[in-house]
């Protein structure tokens, strides 16, 4: 694979290097506030820091972490008197909802967590889920009015998204949580110009301040850095750094930009907005296809790392690119901050670059570039080869006698919609969090006419009732795929109770 991206990008360069071209700088969009936390020490290079005398060190997923823990008090007051709210425009036959919640404002557990899954599906993910987020959204206009939705993002405790799905959330966050709206404004220079295609570059107010060679060096050099600093780069992070013009709102996608640096948002500590999870799958050694069984990977602002029993554990995602070894970083390594890239995470779901491969006589880019993509994705999709080389792994020598990772370098992630549950439930059904209601938002294309058909939700089901893997999660019954569409339930808003 590393010769098949050296050959792609050589390609691509040399073309670019053989005139001369010369780069405006981006400014922000106005309207949307750009986050003041590029924390990374040395842009989209991870870069070694020195620990603390409590070495960073992988924690049991028996209990959520403190800093969950924490925030969820916080979270709490907002969550309630959004909900006070949302009730009082939305009324139960028979119940007193407001009175509920008043009478039960100290008794937590009580009270009702919310969760919004929003699923994979690329681009038509992205727009079907910001769509529903925009409805949900009291911040909306006219979403507030009879009949509206509006204020159910307000009273949701977590919200997780995977492939397309997590672009919108990653946008979101990354964006200060800004609105959809937002986003999305119908002007020149709005963050969301998804008409421009990504492997032609950015636009700027209608005129274009890179042309697709210096576009492609900016990408090169970005992750020829990271490269050069010694770790190991795959096609994701090509991905990740385009994707990342496309979604985030700062010079050249944003390359400081980190994850973990949302728990650094004071919006954030306060508990005005859910907390954002992604979620990708870990892809067993040997292995092409992902089945039902394999190891679902989270990514919280504070931590990375999974609730399966195969692993069974957490890292603090700041120190991702660290030597753990058996558990924690030993005194003889450095630690290393800046590997957990917004747009790398984002764009863990690297498979779908692939899609793009159908589209390539329709883009306006160099002869050369579609030449050098046609044949390094072949290549790269006969093999499978589409996946996040998460190097060094974190889980290295960490539960030995259960996890297919412990003897790997390197943990590969690919899309987290591949072993079929393309709605991340995973995060929102551990026991641990205790959340009472989800609301999914399904933008899968299981039919020919790229409907959904239920198959996520039957995988998640399915594995629930895997007593090898299910560790103690529980799942409502999901009809097979063709009961669900001759009940015509993926016509409609469906409801499943455990």
């Amino acid at each position: 694979m590393k010769s098949d991206l050296v050959a792609l990008w050589t390609t691509i360069i040399a073309g670019a290097l053989s005139g001369t071209t010369t780069a405006a700088a981006l400014e922000p969009i106005r309207d949307v506030a750009v986050r003041a936390l590029p924390n990374a020490p040395d842009g989209y290079t991870p870069a070694e820091t020195r620990c603390s005398d409590s070495r960073p060190s992988v924690r049991s997923a028996a209990t959520l972490s403190q800093n969950e823990r924490f925030w969820l008090e916080r979270r709490r007051k907002q969550t309630t008197d959004a909900m006070k709210d949302f009730f009082g425009r939305v009324t139960i036959d028979g119940f007193d909802v407001r009175a509920y919640l008043q009478n039960n404002a100290q008794n937590h557990s009580a009270l009702p967590n919310v969760g919004i899954a929003v699923s994979g599906g690329g681009y038509r993910a992205l727009m079907n889920g910001g769509g529903a987020l925009k409805a949900f959204d009291s911040r909306t206009e006219s979403a507030t009015g009879p009949g509206q939705l509006g204020g159910l993002l307000q009273s949701a405790t977590y919200l997780s998204g995977l492939s397309g799905g997590g672009w919108l959330v990653g946008s979101l966050y990354i964006n200060n949580f800004t609105t959809v709206s937002e986003l999305e404004a119908d002007e020149d220079g709005s963050v969301w110009e998804f008409s421009e295609s990504i492997l032609e570059g950015p636009t700027e107010k209608g005129i274009k301040f890179l042309n697709s060679v210096d576009y492609y060096k900016e990408i090169y050099r970005a992750v020829e850095g990271k490269k050069d600093a010694g770790f190991d780069v795959s096609l994701t992070d090509y991905w990740g750094r385009a994707l990342s013009y496309q979604l985030i709102n700062a010079p050249e996608g944003g390359p400081a930009y980190t994850w973990s640096s949302i728990a650094l948002s004071q919006d954030f500590k306060d508990g005005n907005m859910p907390l954002p999870i992604l979620v990708a799958d870990g892809r067993n050694p040997g292995e092409l296809f992902i089945g039902g069984n394999a190891t679902v990977f989270e990514f919280n602002p504070w931590e990375f790392g999974t609730f399966d029993p195969t692993v069974f554990g957490f890292i603090p995602l700041e120190f991702l690119g660290s030597k753990f070894e058996a558990g924690t970083v030993p005194r003889s390594e450095s630690c290393v901050r800046g590997f957990d890239n917004a747009g790398y995470i984002m764009g863990t779901s690297s498979s779908l670059f692939n899609q793009f491969l159908l589209n390539l006589d329709g883009v306006d880019v160099p002869g050369f570039v579609k030449d050098a993509f046609k044949s390094i994705l072949e290549s790269i999709g006969e093999s499978n080869n589409d996946i996040a080389a998460y190097e060094p792994n974190p889980f290295f020598h960490y539960s030995n006698d259960t996890s297919p990772f412990a003897k790997e370098e390197s943990l590969n992630l690919v899309d987290g919609g591949e072993d079929l549950q393309n709605i991340p439930l995973h995060p929102l059904i551990q026991p641990e969090r205790h959340i009472d209601v989800i609301f999914a938002v399904d933008s899968s294309a299981d039919n020919d006419f790229n409907w959904p058909n239920g198959t996520a939700l039957v995988a998640t089901y399915e594995r629930s009732m895997t007593s090898s893997i299910a560790n103690g999660t529980v799942f409502p019954a999901i009809p097979d795929v063709n009961t669900f569409v001759n009940l015509g339930l993926n016509k409609m808003p469906t409801f499943f109770r455990v």
